[in-house]
């Protein structure tokens, strides 16, 4: 039952989440792996899950609750606690600008899934075009489909139950700056390498908390947010049933 000090948190809440909670007297869990600064955390919280985020690295800018280790053997271990899991493993083994410079990295998306299908808990790993070949059916998702100034490509591959709609996508009619260089008016900026306009990708992306290394690999909060939807109804109405 919920709490009395709950009920203003009730009526705030999208419905499925207010359900879900009502349900068990707590928000649904959802695990960030590999969250960075939180972008894609930003739009779960804001669609009414519970954040935790997992990287291997510091993150003081990270907006929700958060723990230092290891994506995938904290998922191994402690995935099962959770109603659904995110996962963003390293894009940089399949970036264009890496492999031009030449540098090399681990390319963890096999693992990530494997892990991911072992918790037994409905999930999505995200990844860039370049990781395509390697993903499951992706969706694709764009900033034309959430009305933002930007286009930024992601691809979502879903498990373990989960899945999710391809949205229809506009037409590309903004021209874009070149990558990592400054954007002229009337164009979109990239938002990568080592770029400049750190204001205008904060406004643009929704993500005015990060800095330039946070906002090159982010996922927009409003991708978060419309797949964090997806998941609650599925989620929730599970609950209902």
């Amino acid at each position: 039952m919920t709490q009395p000090t709950d009920i203003g948190r009730v009526r705030s809440l999208p419905a499925l989440a207010a359900l879900f909670l009502r349900a068990h007297g707590r928000l649904p869990r959802l695990l960030d792996l590999f969250c960075c600064q939180g972008g894609a955390a930003k739009g779960y919280a804001d669609a009414g899950f519970d954040v935790t985020g997992i990287d291997k690295d510091p993150q003081p800018r990270y907006p929700y609750r958060f723990i230092q280790a290891d994506a995938i053997a904290f998922v191994l271990q402690h995935g099962a606690a959770f109603d659904f899991i995110h996962g963003s493993p390293p894009c940089q083994h399949d970036t264009e600008c890496q492999r031009i410079q030449g540098n090399t990295h681990p390319d963890l998306i096999a693992p990530t899934r494997a892990a991911l299908e072992r918790s037994g808990r409905p999930w999505v790993m995200e990844n860039v075009r370049g990781a395509v070949p390697k993903l499951h059916d992706p969706v694709m998702l764009c900033g034309q489909m959430f009305a933002l100034d930007n286009y930024r490509h992601r691809f979502f591959e879903t498990g373990g139950g989960f899945s999710l709609d391809q949205p229809a996508h506009p037409e590309h009619l903004v021209p874009q700056a070149k990558m990592g260089r400054p954007v002229p008016p009337g164009h979109y900026g990239q938002f990568v390498g080592n770029f400049s306009g750190v204001p205008l990708a904060r406004r643009v992306l929704g993500v005015p908390w990060m800095n330039r290394d946070g906002i090159r690999e982010c996922i927009p909060p409003a991708y978060a947010h419309h797949i964090g939807r997806a998941a609650l109804s599925q989620v929730a109405l599970g609950v209902a049933a």
